[in-house]
């Protein structure tokens, strides 16, 4: 089994792209992937691509090959991945459960999980409950006193990380698109789940004991994420490791200036195939959008990289018009 924490991984530039095989490969993920690909060539490090798969139910049967067609369509590769191994595999999620494993069981013998019996409708009736977010309700901590002692549940548990008090809990990084962020883990949901009522493992572990065990360095992501990256960076360091260092990036929307809809007309890169689109137009058009002009470059990826700048990010509008051939 592979270790929970990479300590022999050398420290020069390692990013990955993680796409989940819930649908098609759109336009603002094609967009990230470019810019993660731009990064790491811009370092001369390593891109490693990872399959998010833990979902089950959501995920569709043949997505991730197709995910991965598309991205080399654009003109992306990868120095590991489920296609191609390397030293880190297995590169899809699914496959990667006993590190979750033992990476629960590292933190509940330091203390840090507790059992959770609450449901969702108790969550957000909970009298110290802010407003609902993206992700749910915040935990007030109901079930935090019991620790993992077993009871007489009323359904399921899962499992939750015990966020640790008052400096303990707080974390500081450099985002290196949005700049200095210090907040406490706690700040946003509380509390988090590290693996579901049914037994799946939750995004917030599993990412990043993978980023962990594979030595990943940076992380180029789309900003509808930033608000999991103190829980993450706490939640690495509770496992002795380091977390790597975030950008994230804007995102692309839609004509009402909404988050881009997967199953939006024209919106996939199979759209953008089907219709004929030269792949690397599609990564030009990627860099002047995101505020880079690569002009006509054979190889806009490789331009790209050598004039990116990840801060120039910082407040900008991505249209997906910007992006579609197909409008």
């Amino acid at each position: 089994m592979p270790a929970l924490v990479d300590s022999t991984a050398p420290r020069p530039y390692r990013g990955r792209f993680a796409p989940s095989p819930t649908g098609l490969l759109h336009l603002g993920s094609a967009a990230t992937a470019v810019l993660c690909a731009a990064a790491a060539r811009a370092a001369r490090g390593a891109l490693v691509l990872r399959v998010e798969d833990l979902d089950r139910e959501r995920v569709l049967p043949g997505a991730a090959d197709e995910i991965l067609d598309d991205l080399r369509w654009l003109g992306l590769a990868w120095d590991e991945g489920p296609d191609v191994g390397g030293p880190h595999a297995p590169y899809v999620q699914s496959a990667r459960l006993p590190l979750y494993e033992a990476a629960l069981a590292r933190l509940e013998g330091a203390g840090h999980t507790y059992l959770c019996d609450c449901s969702r409708a108790e969550i957000a009736r909970a009298a110290s409950a802010p407003h609902e977010g993206d992700e749910g309700p915040r935990y007030p901590g109901t079930c935090r006193p019991h620790g993992m002692i077993a009871r007489a549940f009323r359904r399921p548990p899962a499992v939750r990380l015990a966020i640790p008090e008052g400096e303990a809990g707080r974390v500081a990084f450099e985002d290196g698109v949005l700049g200095p962020r210090v907040e406490h883990a706690s700040d946003r949901q509380g509390d988090f789940v590290l693996r579901r009522a049914d037994g799946v493992f939750a995004y917030q572990l599993a990412v990043v004991v993978d980023d962990l065990a594979m030595g990943i360095t940076h992380v180029v992501r789309g900003a509808d994420l930033e608000a999991s990256t103190a829980r993450q960076v706490l939640l690495a360091r509770l496992l002795g490791g380091v977390a790597p260092a975030f950008a994230h990036v804007p995102l692309v929307t839609g004509p009402e200036g909404a988050r881009l809809a997967k199953r939006a007309r024209g919106v996939s890169l199979r759209d953008q195939r089907a219709a004929g689109r030269d792949p690397r137009e599609l990564v030009r058009a990627v860099a002047r959008a995101y505020g880079h002009d690569v002009g006509d470059a054979p190889d806009p990826i490789a331009v790209l990289a050598a004039c990116l700048s990840l801060a120039r990010l910082r407040g900008r509008r991505v249209a997906s018009e910007a992006l579609d051939g197909l409008l």
